[in-house]
């Protein structure tokens, strides 16, 4: 696992960037990012930064679903 890697290394403090898909699909981290944070945290790592970077558009292409949305 990546705990065990990074202390093989000498790496004890770690700098997280978490990332979603963002653009024009979802800006939200899937459920496995915070399962993975956690695990890291449980393993003796020092967690400095949290950051978020996940893409935002400017101005984006159109999202898929078409004109008159996703109908259920």
């Amino acid at each position: 696992d990546v705990a065990e890697k990074c202390k093989s290394l000498g790496i004890t403090a770690l700098h997280i960037k978490l990332r979603a898909t963002g653009g024009n699909k979802t800006k939200t981290p899937g459920p496995g990012a915070q399962s993975a944070l956690r695990a890291l945290a449980r393993s003796n790592m020092k967690i400095g930064r949290i950051e978020d970077v996940t893409p935002i558009p400017s101005d984006s292409t159109r999202r898929k679903g078409g004109r008159r949305g996703r109908r259920l």
